[in-house]
């Protein structure tokens, strides 16, 4: 890979990655599978066709049940993104995960029936009550 356009890791540095060009999909989720697997009351995602990803040290781990696998660091466990098989050959990393968070900023809002009450935004973004990218039915698992 030629120079790295975004880089990004875990928060001890031992899982760190690049990618090649730019994301293709940023977005808020509200879902609360999200909130818990991050404890935060919602996530920003930067999403990142694989071809274009460089695992540059560490190996990331992962857990979950299919067809979506959560990615973080063994050394750490911090959350770094997740892949899900029904959009083959895609990463979506967790924005903060990012060194510079503030260059992706979200799109869209997912999941946004689901958003915790006491949560403002205001903003203008589009809002779908369930997910931005739609998913088609499979039993694949993520590899």
């Amino acid at each position: 890979m030629s120079k790295p356009l975004h880089e990004g890791g875990c928060r001890c540095g031992q899982v760190r990655f690049a990618t090649s060009a730019g994301p293709f999909f940023t977005s808020y989720c509200h879902c609360r599978d999200c909130q818990r697997a991050t404890g935060a009351p919602v996530v920003a995602f930067v999403g990142f066709h694989d071809d274009e990803v460089t695992w540059s040290s560490g190996k990331v781990s992962t857990y979950g049940e299919p067809p979506v696998k959560r990615l973080f660091c063994a050394s750490c466990g911090a959350p770094i993104g997740y892949r899900d098989a029904r959009l083959p050959r895609r990463t979506y990393f967790y924005t903060a995960a990012m060194n510079a968070p503030e260059d992706f900023p979200p799109s869209q809002h997912a999941f946004a029936g689901e958003q915790l009450s006491w949560l403002e935004l205001t903003d203008d973004l589009p809002r779908h009550d369930a997910t931005s990218e739609p998913r088609p039915t499979t039993n694949r698992t993520v590899t």
